[in-house]
């Protein structure tokens, strides 16, 4: 956690953004790094422990992180909790909590809110387009063999 400290304040002195860092760790050695660089690159995705689970997955040239654990300066908003889901990373540690970071201007307690809503009474609406010809496409990649499920 104290690197995940180092990595956040660095990215704050550089102007990348706010105060979240992430490491990657397995079997006690840190494998991936990242912090948050939404400001310096423009991206909105790129929260601390996204840009760690970049990295240790290029380093390892793996998508799947079994196994791995993150240490993480903020609590993980719903966006980076799906990416540690889908990184197969099994435990997470963090420093502050969702109402510590919210105090400080990264409120994401409404993000929270909208994921429990049935997709009709969300802010940003959602609805079935082209359903037939996805479907079709789905159909294709099922027939395709050999290929790696992630």
């Amino acid at each position: 956690m104290k690197r995940a400290i180092e990595l956040a304040r660095w990215g704050i002195a550089r102007g990348d953004g706010g105060p979240f860092g992430a490491v990657i760790v397995r079997d006690g050695e840190i494998i991936g790094e990242g912090w948050n660089r939404v400001v310096g690159t423009n991206d909105p995705t790129a929260h601390g422990e996204i840009t760690a689970i970049r990295d240790a997955c290029a380093r390892l040239g793996t998508f799947d992180l079994e196994g791995c654990e993150i240490h993480t300066t903020g609590q993980p908003c719903p966006m980076c909790l799906g990416a540690i889901h889908w990184a197969r990373i099994g435990r997470i540690y963090y420093g502050f909590r969702i109402e510590d970071a919210a105090a400080i201007g990264f409120d994401d307690t409404e993000f929270f809110r909208q994921m429990t809503l049935p997709p009709a009474e969300r802010l940003i609406p959602s609805s079935e387009s082209c359903r037939e010809e996805a479907l079709e496409l789905a159909a294709e990649y099922a027939l395709i063999p050999g290929k790696q499920h992630y």
